[in-house]
């Protein structure tokens, strides 16, 4: 599975992207996954309400959405206009 990281994601995670081979169910499940990885992540998602997720590019709030058969996850923090 291909997962994304956008803005300080990216800064703190150290990479843009990543494929990685999940044994996960849902977000919920791939993030607690990738925080066994390395620490790197646990700073990175240690406030999951100042995160957002999207699934094969659309956007969810549930983080408890199945990922069996998706290609693409990314994280990134709230869009403001301007």
């Amino acid at each position: 599975m291909k997962i994304l990281y956008f803005s300080w994601l990216r800064e703190k995670i150290g990479v843009p992207e990543e494929e990685v081979e999940v044994k996960s169910e849902t977000v919920n499940d791939l993030i607690k996954e990738l925080i066994k990885i390395d620490q790197k992540y646990a700073l990175a998602f240690e406030d999951l309400k100042v995160i957002r997720v999207a699934v094969d590019q659309k956007v969810i709030q549930d983080l408890n959405i199945s990922i069996n058969n998706v290609k693409e996850v990314a994280f990134f923090p709230p869009m403001t206009g301007g």
